[in-house]
């Protein structure tokens, strides 16, 4: 994502420590580059009717150390005010809002999503609970899940070095000199006001199967071991240069710990996750591998980390997986679904669909002309005569109908791939090119079968039938100039000014609107409004 974010800032070198001059490059970007993230778009309010669902819309600008809460007319009505940077929140009945904080001091960790801390705020913007989990070994990064005990799973990196990687059968030919991150989940049991004990966890390292190295405990075939995971294909050590690197920190797009020995080093990046209660099962998305998995909550940490145990029976290995059945052995290019997706959920229950599970689907390509992923289609946009209809790259949300048996577990033919081979709906405009989100982005699906979608790299919020129609939408016209210690902006940088990582449309009888005074605030935040492009020569 941090290549993402800031490719189209590439070609200027300045530091955008000054305003003038992060001003003056969005003013130099070509437009093939500025329609991307709606630097010219209409901002604000854009079309509300009568059948948009009462209710308010949580979010918080990229940029920014603030969630607000906006009603339907496009006014803000209320505001968390926090100290850190944030990605995003979670609104709690008592109305009190949980975060993913991005702590300004954090080690190691130069991928994008970063956080380390987690902090509760009440109704009036007060900090009443403050976690860390910061170190240059582990950081908690993108996302959380809150479950009905008040514990919460979070999504952590840890660093594994180069040596314990070949250890396990990991081709060293490829990897970075620092080692991978790999992804782990942490379940933590808050200590209010300061601090958590860690009372489960399940590590991704304790889940690997490879047929590179024969001598390793782990050594089998891959398509006859689908519940693992083969991370052999996808090490790629990037290879740069000091001087690109630090004009890629000069740039925006890579925190200023990023070091030519850790590029490649985020493995996996997880960027979601999802707590289904009533299964007691854990979804999780891979943007990097191109597919969501779901593991087994009921197990004990030990039993986590083998492949035995918890009321599916198969420990921490996989229950099921899909989008890019060629990590299994199950499948090629042609059979992949998934292409940097975000934003896995389940629907609850009670809802239409429930027990499908939802996925916001970013970059899909295919065919003659197209360009595989965002990185290199952005690179493409460099060229102020590649138009993004040219590009030919699209996004969708998706709804999988999952082949759920009896027991809870997931059915998986004999050498095929998990199903389902197509979903069972999906939201996409007549002219996809208009609904293109490469990176972030986010859906959930509404009790009254509506969906509700953010389409992340422009801030556009919309609310759609299930036929596709929207019946309500809006662009967010906020950002901020917070700043890292360092003086470079948060992730995503570049001209992502408007981005939305996560947004949640809260119904109008939420227990934590009861009795609230939600009139619009006075004054309201101030509007973001980026420079006119350049004139175009006769």
């Amino acid at each position: 994502m941090i290549l993402i974010c800031g490719i189209a800032f590439i070609q200027c070198k300045q530091s955008p420590t000054a305003e003038s001059d992060v001003t003056e490059r969005i003013a130099a970007l070509p437009d093939s580059v500025r329609d991307l993230p709606g630097l010219s778009f209409q901002r604000g309010l854009i079309s509300s009717t009568d059948e948009a669902t009462p209710g308010y819309i949580l979010f918080h600008p990229t940029f920014g150390t603030s969630s607000y809460l906006l009603n339907l007319d496009g006014k803000v009505v209320h505001e968390w005010k926090g100290e850190y940077n944030t990605m995003l929140s979670y609104l709690m009945d008592n109305g009190n809002v949980i975060r993913g904080d991005r702590d300004p001091y954090f080690p190691t960790f130069a991928a994008g999503g970063q956080s380390g801390r987690i902090r509760e705020y009440n109704w009036d913007g007060d900090l009443i609970w403050d976690f860390d989990y910061i170190s240059e070994e582990y950081l908690t990064h993108h996302d959380m899940a809150i479950m009905p005990n008040g514990n919460i799973l979070a999504i952590a990196w840890e660093v594994i070095t180069k040596e314990e990687c070949v250890a396990l059968g990991i081709n060293p030919e490829h990897l970075p000199e620092a080692g991978l991150w790999f992804d782990k989940i942490i379940e933590i049991e808050p200590t209010r006001p300061n601090g958590g004990n860690i009372v489960w966890e399940w590590r991704m390292w304790d889940h690997l199967i490879q047929d590179f190295d024969a001598s390793k405990p782990n050594y089998g075939a891959v398509i006859e071991n689908p519940y693992k995971i083969n991370i052999n294909p996808h090490i790629h050590h990037v290879e740069m240069t000091e001087e690109q690197v630090k004009q890629a920190i000069e740039g925006g797009f890579m925190t200023s710990n990023a070091t030519v020995e850790n590029q490649g080093s985020d493995l996996t990046h997880l960027n979601a996750i999802y707590y289904n209660a009533e299964l007691d099962q854990i979804a999780i998305s891979s943007y990097y591998f191109n597919e969501i998995y779901i593991i087994d909550h009921s197990t004990t940490t030990r039993e986590a980390s083998g492949s035995t145990g918890g009321r599916y029976g198969r420990g921490g290995d996989l229950l099921y997986r899909w989008g890019n059945p060629q990590n299994y052995g199950r499948g090629g290019p042609e059979n992949r679904k998934l292409f940097h997706q975000h934003d896995v959920r389940w629907i609850p229950q009670g809802y239409p669909g429930a027990g499908n599970l939802m996925v916001f689907n970013n970059d899909i390509y295919g065919g003659e002309g197209q360009f595989p992923g965002a990185f290199a289609a952005l690179s493409q946009l460099q060229r102020p005569t590649v138009s993004l209809a040219e590009l030919d790259n699209y996004s969708a949300v998706l709804e999988l109908e999952l082949p759920v048996t009896d027991d809870g577990n997931y059915s998986l033919p004999d050498g095929k791939p998990f199903g389902p081979d197509e979903p069972v709906w999906m939201y996409q405009p007549e002219d996809p090119h208009s609904f293109y989100a490469p990176f972030v982005s986010s859906a959930h699906r509404m009790l009254n079968g509506n969906t509700f979608v953010n389409s992340g790299p422009r801030g556009r919020f919309m609310e759609v039938t299930p036929e596709g129609q929207i019946v309500w939408e809006y662009l967010n016209p906020f950002s901020s100039d917070y700043r890292l210690p360092d003086g470079t902006l948060p992730q995503p940088a570049g001209p992502f000014f408007y981005a939305q990582f996560r947004v949640t449309h809260i119904p109008a009888d939420h227990p934590a609107l009861a009795g609230r005074e939600l009139t619009p605030i006075d004054p309201q935040p101030e509007v973001f409004v980026p420079p006119p492009p350049p004139e175009k020569e006769m």
